[in-house]
């Protein structure tokens, strides 16, 4: 029996180049660069660190009633717009008596990361059990809890942004989070069009979002492959470039609106995509070991099978393309192995990690790359490295030859994910 058809018809992104998808695309286009010195409050501005923000973004502009956000740590709130607004791109009436969808059949699955503390949240607290310049923690209890916002705890929970979406959208069908770093995003969609294909939803939300440019995960910048710190922040990173030195961290949200395609046909929505295929490959590594670039191969390959597609049938391929010396290595050979000499483009040249929104966020440069037709330039890649054998899409954007892409996302830990679509 042939497998529902699962299309995509909306879209949202919050950025660090746009925070509405006309903006972010033309941002792409253009070679915008969204990293720079964070706004972190710092004694010494020459230990200010680089990293990604999404400017002018009031969560307050947007969710209803406002008493919400109170309980939405910046993780959350990105989200929970980013959802809306794919929601409103897609014209889909989640309130009131002209619903476009039963609530009972339509869900959320989202990707999110560890959530980052608010530090100035937590000053009145640490200062009540400080004596001496040293914490006591035998006064948590007493002195320290009478300090702490109540509701302190849903600010910082992963799964709260998938149950603040279903909650504001009144979505009661499936519903879960998923943690797999830059492969959150397409984690959750793959589990959001298993939901509808196996029947249980007609619509569902998917997506991720992530802030990495949080101060908490700045304290352990090292740990994430990150470039030296430059005088000019918006030279990295440099995706399979032959001066690559690794990524910066950033924030931002992406999210998309999946439905059955009778569905959305049967009231009149228009279809940015189909989604072809998919696979979710992990490959065992130890602890003193990196991947090999064995599941990100595989991952294409059994996309390809399950798409009922060969490597001449992929228009490009937007990669993940972190920037660093080996993960850049392994999938520059993986994509030449399997796909050959496809165009290949990695909009992390614009604005770094983001965390599990990362795959979120390139997935709509993506989208709309098929849907206007180009393939935007890879921003900070000057020459191709040696060992990154492909066809970096450059300088200028360029035509695909196929209206189709696989988008690519790993983990440091061996898991690699792949999805393909066509327009």
């Amino acid at each position: 029996m042939p497998q529902e058809e699962v299309v995509i018809t909306g879209l949202g992104v919050l950025s660090p180049i746009g925070n509405d998808k006309s903006a972010f695309w033309e941002s792409l286009l253009s070679g915008k660069s969204g990293v720079g010195f964070l706004h972190i409050e710092t004694d010494d501005d020459s230990l200010r660190p680089m990293g990604s923000e999404v400017d002018d973004f009031q969560a307050k502009n947007y969710i209803k009633p406002r008493k919400n956000v109170k309980v939405m740590s910046r993780d959350i709130q990105m989200a929970f717009v980013s959802a809306c607004l794919a929601c409103s791109d897609a014209g889909l009436i989640t309130e009131g008596d002209n619903r476009s969808a039963d609530p009972d059949r339509f869900g959320v699955v989202f990707g999110s990361d560890l959530i980052g503390a608010e530090v100035g949240m937590l000053l009145d607290t640490i200062r009540a059990g400080t004596q001496n310049g040293h914490y006591e923690f035998s006064r948590w209890g007493e002195d320290a809890m009478r300090n702490i916002f109540p509701l302190w705890m849903l600010k910082f929970l992963p799964n709260m942004p998938a149950c603040q979406i279903c909650i504001g959208l009144d979505a009661r069908g499936p519903s879960n989070s998923i943690t797999l770093c830059r492969c959150s995003s397409l984690a959750a969609i793959i589990e959001a069009v298993r939901h509808i294909q196996s029947g249980r939803a007609d619509v569902m939300v998917a997506g991720g979002c992530g802030n990495r440019a949080n101060q908490d995960f700045q304290t352990r910048v090292k740990s994430y492959f990150t470039a030296p710190r430059r005088e000019d922040p918006s030279s990295v990173p440099r995706p399979f470039d032959a001066d690559r030195c690794g990524s910066v961290l950033g924030e931002g949200s992406g999210a998309f609106i999946l439905e059955r395609r009778n569905f959305a046909e049967a009231r009149g929505a228009k279809i940015y995509a189909s989604i072809r295929g998919f696979a979710e490959v992990n490959e065992p590594i130890l602890y003193d070991t990196r991947p090999t670039g064995a599941a990100v191969r595989r991952s294409m390959e059994l996309t390809l099978q399950r798409a009922d597609r060969s490597a001449s049938d992929v228009g490009f391929v937007n990669a993940d393309g972190l920037g660093s010396l080996h993960d850049d290595k392994i999938e520059a050979e993986a994509v030449r192995k399997v796909l050959g000499d496809v165009p290949v483009s990695a909009t992390k040249g614009n604005f770094g990690d983001l965390g599990s929104g990362t795959g979120a966020v390139e997935l709509a440069s993506a989208i709309l790359a098929l849907h206007y037709g180009l393939i935007p330039p890879t921003r900070n890649h000057d020459k191709t490295a040696a060992d990154c054998p492909i066809n970096v899409v450059h300088k200028t954007p360029a035509m695909p030859g196929r209206q189709s892409v696989i988008k690519l996302n790993q983990t440091r830990m061996g898991r690699a994910f792949a999805l393909m679509l066509e327009n």
